[in-house]
């Protein structure tokens, strides 16, 4: 099948960029500082592990970036099992030094919480800047309907309120939530292909209770490890 998108679908060459404003999106958050504490050194130390991520991403998923660059998605196809990426704990380790417990504990969190059942998974979401700029519903959107060809539900976790009206307004419903830590919340979110109306996914467990409209502020981001 022939799709036209107004995505462009990522390439080796694209990992930089992508890595970036992964970067840009999630160091100004609770979860960026959680995951490091130390200011001076977390954008370096995020953009190493994004690009970890990323190229793993690349062969065995999707990414996807808007025309200018300036947001993207990145995607595995969980289908089958997946490996971790060759050699993660020596490259997390090289990247993150003393704060790769923290990413292999949000790894952990996130793994053992994921649907068993075959999905698209939306591991990364980036769209820094403003949120009226419309950049991460624009890039989600056109996205979503690349991975709606593939007749499977998709799945990703969010931290912010923002983030979950966002994922909500393009068809995502509450799976479940978890704390991280004493600051920052994952909230589960599960979407159907729109073929699959009134059917129900078995490990999905959707919400039918809608999330609250809170005013849109800073960067959407998203961010899943492991």
């Amino acid at each position: 099948m022939n799709v036209t998108m107004p995505v462009v679908r990522a390439r080796w060459c694209d990992i930089g960029r992508i890595a970036d404003l992964v970067t840009e999106a999630l160091a100004p958050t609770n979860l960026g500082a959680w995951l490091v504490p130390d200011e001076q050194r977390r954008p370096t130390i995020l953009t190493a592990v994004a690009r970890i991520w990323i190229e793993h991403a690349l062969l065995f998923g999707d990414a996807f970036l808007l025309p200018d660059g300036t947001a993207a998605t990145v995607w595995f196809h969980r289908y089958r099992p997946i490996p971790p990426p060759a050699r993660y704990a020596d490259r997390l380790a090289d990247a993150c030094g003393a704060h790769a417990d923290r990413f292999l504990l949000l790894g952990r969190n996130l793994a053992a919480r994921r649907p068993t059942e075959p999905h698209n998974h939306l591991a990364l979401l980036a769209a820094p800047g403003p949120a009226e700029s419309d950049r991460a519903a624009a890039v989600l959107s056109a996205a979503q309907r690349w991975m709606d060809t593939l007749s499977l539900p998709t799945y990703a976790d969010v931290v912010t309120d923002d983030d979950r009206e966002l994922f909500w307004r393009h068809g995502y419903r509450h799976r479940d939530a978890f704390p991280l830590d004493g600051h920052t919340t994952m909230h589960s979110m599960w979407r159907l292909p729109p073929f699959w109306s009134g059917r129900e996914s078995r490990n999905a467990r959707p919400s039918a209770r809608r999330p609250l409209a809170l005013p849109r502020n800073g960067p959407v981001h998203g961010w899943t490890l492991g």
